[in-house]
């Protein structure tokens, strides 16, 4: 036949609707989700008809069939669920931070139904949100009041609008950087309103420095540490308490975007140190901007901290709401601040569990795991991540798989096609999976992928 009798061949919408598959779909799916789909396998149909080659037209039982895969589809879940073997503690792209047992708990608890999100309940009025993690973080830092927002973006930019915006901010030529996805210090500057003076050089500024850019019109002295790349050689910048008592003696504020949220001393975990809240809040500094899915091990958030004054500034800025946290993330914030008032963190938050885990422990599972999978345990190294450590690394034990095609990218993109889908990384020409980032829980299902993809199962 020809595509145009081939064209006249195809069934009406309505025929494949009463088609017992589709009247399947329609009870799965709905009548319009199911229509729409019906209609676009039709319209595939018709490009493959009208296309070279010999098509033919389809049945009402094929379009149906083409229409429940168009379904399956568009409802497939984009976000899932993913092991991450990379050994990357802090993996921005796979959702940074794992949240521990509690905090998923108070998530759970506090999405289920109804909370006390802006309610008081001894007034039985309207109460304020930011009051559900202020107190922890006050008595975690030292600060006298604290606020959280939806990231540390957010953070550093109403901390800056709030308390700057039409006039001068101070700051290092050698801070001015750039993290992921194209965040720039300079530009949250400027969409802050303040002004941007750059003092110093980008690899060393001084005191005085600061001290001969502050004017009458100068506001903040900002400091950003940083948190994705190390600068070394000759290089220098003051100590954070020195700019502190040259921002008190000249009647500035010193504020501080610490950036990776560590309230543990990292150099206790073998690690270099990373400035934690506390010691910026000590040395002086008015309000601390940092993260609370990096080294603090909970929900994406962003955490100023400090002085009561600038705090409540921010917190009654218009753009205070624009970015402020929902239920979920204050539910999760709390309960991960609980973990380091009770002194667990170091067992129960999933980031510094990873950073602790023995090396010996770690090459005993992977020793498992080279056996069940005939793999070979090598020696590697597990990087912090996150835009955390910059250079940073942990020792660790590999296990290498190689493909029985020695194609590792290949071997790679079926892991990632398996559900969950499993995330590794090639090294050497072979497929490597590092138990630090692994949880128990999650080693049966990735072991079974792998024995899957490799034909071992």
């Amino acid at each position: 036949m020809t595509a145009a009798e081939e064209l006249r061949r195809l069934p009406s919408v309505e025929r494949v609707l009463q088609h017992d598959r589709a009247l399947a779909l329609v009870a799965a799916y709905g009548r319009p989700l199911t229509l729409a789909a019906v209609r676009q396998a039709l319209d595939d149909a018709r490009a493959r008809l009208r296309g070279p080659g010999q098509a033919q037209a389809p049945s009402e039982a094929a379009v149906a069939a083409a229409a429940a895969a168009l379904l399956d589809e568009w409802l497939a879940p984009t976000l899932r669920p993913a092991i991450n073997a990379t050994g990357v503690i802090i993996h921005t792209n796979l959702g940074r931070a794992p949240l521990s047992a509690a905090a998923r708990a108070a998530v759970a608890a506090a999405s289920a139904g109804y909370c006390t999100l802006e309610y008081d309940l001894e007034e039985g009025a309207r109460g304020a949100r930011s009051l559900h993690a202020e107190r922890l973080l006050v008595q975690l830092t030292g600060a006298e009041a604290a606020l959280v927002v939806n990231n540390n973006a957010a953070a550093v930019l109403l901390m800056l609008s709030a308390l700057a915006a039409g006039r001068e901010v101070v700051i290092s030529r050698g801070q001015l950087v750039e993290i992921g996805g194209g965040f720039r210090v300079p530009d949250v500057m400027r969409q802050s309103g303040c002004r941007l003076v750059e003092v110093g050089t980008t690899n060393r500024t001084h005191l005085h420095d600061y001290e001969v850019a502050i004017t009458g019109d100068t506001a903040l002295l900002l400091a950003a540490h940083a948190s994705n790349f190390k600068l070394v050689g000759f290089t220098a910048e003051p100590e954070l308490s020195e700019l502190a008592g040259l921002a008190a003696r000249r009647g500035v504020l010193l504020v501080h975007d610490v950036g990776s949220g560590a309230l543990l001393d990292t150099a206790a975990y073998g690690l270099a140190h990373e400035p934690t809240v506390q010691e910026s809040l000590s040395a002086g500094a008015a309000v601390v901007a940092f993260s609370g899915d990096k080294l603090l091990g909970g929900p994406q958030a962003g955490i100023l901290a400090g002085r009561r004054e600038p705090i409540e500034r921010c917190k009654r800025h218009p753009l205070a709401r624009a970015v402020r946290a929902d239920k979920m993330t204050l539910a999760a914030l709390q309960a991960t601040l609980g973990h380091y008032l009770k002194d667990e963190a170091p067992r129960a938050v999933p980031v510094w569990r990873m950073l602790a885990a023995p090396l010996d422990e770690i090459a005993a599972r992977a020793g498992r795991w080279a056996a069940a999978l005939g793999g070979e345990v090598v020696a590697g190294e597990s990087t912090v991540g996150g835009g955390s450590l910059p250079g940073a690394t942990l020792p660790t034990r590999l296990v290498a798989l190689r493909a029985p095609g020695g194609d590792a990218d290949a071997l790679a993109a079926r892991l990632r096609a398996g559900e969950p889908p499993v995330i590794a990384r090639i090294l050497d020409d072979a497929l490597v999976l590092d138990p630090r980032t692994v949880s128990v829980e999650e080693e049966e299902i990735l072991l079974a992928s792998c024995r899957s993809v490799l034909g071992k199962a």
